[in-house]
């Protein structure tokens, strides 16, 4: 009844005609029909009917998308056998137009049922027809149907809704990528059309995990774009791990070698030079002989968060980069443009003092039996050996200037990333790289830059040092450049600072992606 009291008219035309033949009905089943027809519970059922069916009919408005069944995967249930929806794209046609979901059961394709078919008979079946548009009709009870209608016919597809719907809401969680990925060249992936390619250092939203091998995920700050996959943690290690003994069993590289991870950059002039360190000066590190090189080798992703700055606690600035490259001139730049503010720790040595040192200024001077001690309880956090003597930069000094209400800049060497990247610090890492060779050589050569190679003799760089330069540049950035901040190609001294100098402003001023462990 509407609410002026007149009745539908389908209703008005029923009474009419129970009136017409009043004379041919018992007049008991004659009462119990008027008084159902003229109830405000049925006409108020065929209110609604009528108002259903006529927004069916109006295509502006239907609760449809085109290529609503686009952005969905299918797949036979190990248990039941039955072919199901096994992914739902976020952000895709399918997760938008709320129809379709994941374990939802698909009975039919076109009328044909795919009982003990495979998923790849029910695709033969989809594309045999040019998929054009989409628009959904009406199911009985627990069934879903859907039409997809172009100018060769119609495709239905018959699903039946899961027990219970799969939760589809997005995760928060965030990663760093510490590898490239290039979907079109990954013969693994279910679908190319589906992956989400990407760089290493990139910042990406993981919005589903369900799939033990593929993630779906989004660019952070691509909000508005359909997720992709994306290889999950556990597939990717396993393909590096795969990869790494296929090497090994060929016996392309030793595992730990520099053969393994170095490569001879273009234009170098001596490409059979090894890749060892320098023949004058001899680190105490050896990635053969590192416990934590082959977890090292194994990059994948990193959890992150936004990390906000807090007034009078400064991050450390960590400067890594090849022997040679300028870190340290960079370093000292840094430190003389406030020195109140920025500071760097004294180091340790064991060798004796020079005329015209302070102790406590350049080196602070110890016994080799003392700082042989306080490297096997730990108190350093990078220690090497150099002609005989010993080198190292203690944790409490590091520690103690950060305390003070200072901005730490160190430089050490790059695998005391792994005792100083922590919670506790909150580095901030830069990496210092050089240019190509040609420019390296050529920038050098202008600013009449000294080698770092040899202590007894002020002179030039020479070409083998030039090419030893890149050489353990490429190593530092294969193991450890996914840990970085940010990266400064020294080209010019003068431009190298002043990015340095906007890095280090940066990091007391914007909330920054950091280890979701050390803002937890």
């Amino acid at each position: 009844m509407a609410s002026d009291g007149s009745y539908d008219p389908v209703i008005s035309k029923l009474i009419t005609s129970l009136k017409e033949a009043e004379s041919l009905t018992d007049e008991k089943d004659l009462g119990f029909l008027q008084n159902l027809l003229q109830s405000k519970e049925l006409n108020a059922l065929v209110n609604v009917h009528s108002k259903v069916a006529k927004i069916n009919k109006d295509d502006r408005i239907a609760p449809l998308l085109s290529a609503s069944v686009q952005g969905a995967t299918i797949k036979t249930d190990e248990e039941t056998g039955k072919i199901i929806i096994a992914r739902i794209m976020h952000g895709g046609a399918a997760d938008r137009s709320g129809l379709i979901h994941v374990g939802d059961e698909v009975i039919e394709v076109n009328n044909i049922n795919v009982e003990g078919k495979t998923p790849s008979d029910v695709l033969s079946i989809l594309v045999s027809v040019v998929n054009d548009y989409i628009r959904m009709g009406a199911g009985i009870t627990h069934s879903i149907i859907y039409h997809q209608q172009n100018s060769e016919g119609t495709i239905t597809f018959k699903l039946v809704p899961s027990d219970g719907k799969l939760d589809q809401r997005e995760s928060k969680v965030r990663v760093r990528a510490y590898f490239d990925y290039e979907p079109e060249n990954d013969p693994y992936i279910p679908c190319k059309e589906a992956g989400l390619g990407f760089q290493r250092g990139d910042i990406l939203h993981i919005v589903s995990q369900d799939d033990s091998y593929w993630w779906q995920a989004r660019k952070e700050g691509e909000k508005t774009t359909r997720a992709g996959l994306i290889p999950s943690r556990a597939l990717q290690e396993r393909r590096i791990l795969h990869e790494r003994t296929q090497k090994e069993t060929n016996g392309d590289a030793k595992k730990g070698s520099c053969a393994s991870i170095c490569s001879t950059p273009p234009g170098s002039p001596n490409p059979n030079h090894p890749c060892g360190g320098p023949k004058t000066k001899k680190i105490m590190y050896d990635t053969a002989e590192n416990d934590d090189f082959d977890r090292e080798m194994i990059a994948t992703y990193e959890e992150v968060a936004k990390l906000y700055p807090r007034p009078g606690v400064f991050r450390p600035i960590i400067l890594i980069g090849a022997p040679g490259v300028g870190r340290n001139e960079l370093k000292r730049r840094l430190v003389a443009r406030d020195p109140e503010k920025y500071k760097s720790p004294v180091p340790y040595t064991t060798r004796p003092m020079r005329p015209g040192e302070v102790a406590g200024r350049e080196y602070l001077f110890v016994t080799r039996e003392k700082m042989e001690a306080d490297i096997a309880a730990g108190k350093f956090i990078e220690h090497g050996e150099y002609k005989g003597h010993l080198y190292g930069t203690a944790a409490e000094s590091v520690k103690s200037i950060v305390n003070a209400g200072c901005v730490c800049v160190i430089g050490p060497h790059y695998q005391a990333l792994k005792s100083l990247r922590t919670a506790q610090l909150k580095p901030y890492i830069v990496h210092i790289r050089p240019p190509v060779y040609e420019e390296l050589k050529k920038s050098r050569t202008k600013a009449r830059a000294r080698s770092t190679f040899d202590e007894n003799n002020s002179r030039g760089f020479t070409d083998e040092e030039f090419m030893e330069m890149i050489k353990s540049d490429e190593r530092i950035n294969f193991l450890y450049g996914h840990f970085c901040d940010d990266e400064i190609v020294n080209d010019d001294l003068t431009e190298a600072f002043e990015k340095l100098v906007n890095f280090a402003n940066k990091c007391e001023s914007e909330p920054l992606w950091a280890p979701a462990s050390w803002v937890q």
